[in-house]
């Protein structure tokens, strides 16, 4: 365990791909998305949000730091002074930032392209909040990591999710090129015997 008295800079943790991040993210977004669909106006807005904090805030205090998408993916998050699963307090404000964020987008998703500036208006806060992740190298950390004073790090607890799929994927594409190179080899001793008849034909 790292002190306490030790700076920031001065800490290591294992970060994590934005990439699978996203991914989490994503998967958090749609199970919300998905429960909050079957309410309809500011009724469902307000159950997006109040869902949304059950998942990220009480979920991820009582499941060590996990969400369904981060447990999905091997990443939890942690307190960046204490080294510890943030409190609900912590959890709260970050996650309160993001829902909102994310509530904004659901919205202008919903609006669709029928008005894209409109869209764009509501996706805006968000991918503004994620997108600082980017410029940070050391932890990065989104703008609600630094409400919240968080940080994302990998573990060894979840589900591999995108390493399953990964490998499945290869199965799958090593199952295609196999059964095309089958193919390919059929189709060329098809020639090779149709060939011998022609010879066997213009012999006799």
């Amino acid at each position: 365990m790292y002190s306490n008295q030790l700076p920031p800079s001065n800490r290591r943790f294992p970060k994590v791909p934005l990439d699978r991040r996203a991914y989490a993210f994503l998967l958090d977004f749609v199970a919300v998305w998905f429960l909050s669909s079957f309410f309809r106006g500011l009724v469902k807005d307000l159950v997006f949000f109040v869902i949304w904090l059950i998942l990220r805030v009480i979920i991820v205090e009582t499941n060590k730091g996990q969400s369904l998408g981060s447990w999905a993916f091997d990443i939890k998050v942690i307190d960046l002074r204490f080294l510890r699963i943030p409190g609900l307090k912590e959890l709260a404000k970050r996650e309160a930032v993001l829902g909102f964020a994310a509530m904004l987008a659901m919205v202008g998703l919903n609006i669709n392209f029928k008005n894209g500036l409109s869209m764009l208006i509501f996706i805006t806060p968000l991918i503004i909040d994620c997108g600082l992740a980017i410029g940070d190298e050391e932890y990065n950390q989104a703008f609600h990591d630094r409400i919240g004073n968080t940080i994302v790090i990998q573990t060894q607890r979840g589900f591999s999710l995108d390493l399953r799929l990964k490998k499945l994927w290869k199965i799958i594409k090593e199952k295609i090129q196999s059964r095309q190179s089958k193919q390919q080899r059929y189709r060329d001793d098809y020639y090779d015997d149709y060939d011998d008849y022609d010879n066997y034909d213009d012999q006799y």
